[in-house]
């Protein structure tokens, strides 16, 4: 509970309160650490956990740590130390050969694991994922039109896949294919497709944002704010990243103005709004966040949250579906800028 709350240290202190931890205490640790991108710590905590308790759970859990903390050496020497690799083992490693763009050897786990297994959907939604962060359009095609093959039925993965593939063409700028793969979703497998939306707390009171939001009484000095906390960033270097733009811009809209209006951009506002420098904002978010609200374009530019939390001394924690992100003062993230 406290691990998926972003609480590291109280979940540590209950670990080590425990005289004989069991597999389920290594287990869950391990998968805190995955889950809040601290993936050494979980390493570490892997290469100390006595070799009878490790299961599936366990190298299931230490590989997504890799994962998404970019460990690829640990990984591969952890993955080729397990001598029975479940399905669920073989999709952590492809995703994280995937995440990395290491699409050839990821692959070649999908064709092995096929050999003598049905397919499994979640190894080629790593892939289609891994093929949208690197703007790969060609490779997401034949992927997504490898998957209408083999998963006809599973319309939930499709959908998602569909999305993904729209967005790759869209970072690349090829708005006429995006759209047509949007037309074909919907006619295939229906319009409904889950928003984002973004909740925070403040004075105990629970804040719901969507993009460029306007149900909150305050929210054209909330959506002020945001514009003044962009200026400031713009500033000191941000430049803002137009492939995180999933649908062709309005006429009164610039890349600037869809980007800062994002979910968690509102909500970063809100706290600023009640608080001239707030020393620690907290945010939940359903979906994946923007990569422009989290990662870096260069070794020179932090990206907003890290920048925010750099220029005003503020720790920042946001957890998205797939993992919490930690943003200190110093302008660091947990995730060590991999995304």
């Amino acid at each position: 509970m406290w691990g998926k709350a972003g609480s590291i240290e109280n979940a540590q202190k209950i670990f080590q309160s425990i005289d004989n931890p069991d597999d389920f205490t290594y287990n869950s640790l391990i998968y805190i650490y995955g889950l809040n991108r601290m993936g050494l710590e979980a390493v570490d905590l892997y290469r100390k956990m006595p070799d009878h308790l490790r299961n599936e759970i366990t190298y299931v859990c230490v590989l997504n740590a890799c994962s998404h903390s970019g460990l690829l050496n640990e990984a591969r020497s952890i993955f080729n130390e397990i001598s029975q690799k479940s399905k669920q083992i073989i999709a952590a490693m492809i995703d994280c050969l995937s995440r990395l763009y290491i699409f050839d050897e990821a692959q070649k786990l999908i064709d092995d694991y096929e050999k003598s297994n049905p397919p499994c959907s979640v190894m080629y939604m790593a892939i289609l994922s891994g093929a949208r962060n690197s703007r790969q359009h060609i490779l997401s095609q034949k992927i997504y039109d490898r998957m209408i093959m083999l998963f006809p039925n599973e319309k939930e993965t499709l959908k998602s896949g569909s999305v993904l593939l729209g967005n790759t063409y869209l970072s690349i700028g090829d708005h006429e294919q995006a759209k047509n793969v949007r037309l074909n979703r919907i006619k295939a497998l229906g319009t409904k497709i889950q928003p984002g939306v973004s909740w925070t707390e403040f004075n105990g009171e629970i804040l719901e944002f969507k993009a460029n939001d306007r149900r909150h009484p305050q929210s054209k000095e909330i959506h002020a704010k945001a514009k003044y906390i962009s200026d400031v960033l713009m500033k000191h270097g941000h430049e803002y990243d137009a492939s995180w733009i999933t649908r062709p811009l309005g006429e009164d809209e610039t890349i600037e103005s869809v980007l800062c209006t994002h979910s968690e951009r509102l909500a970063i506002a809100y706290h600023f709004l009640q608080e001239e420098n707030p020393s620690f904002i907290q945010i939940t978010k359903n979906l994946r966040v923007c990569g422009d609200c989290l990662i870096y374009v260069s070794i020179v530019l932090d990206r907003a949250t890290k920048l925010i939390a750099k220029i005003w001394q503020c720790k920042i924690i946001v957890r998205d579906a797939n993992c919490i992100h930690h943003f200190s003062p110093d302008g660091t993230c947990s995730c060590q800028d991999h995304f």
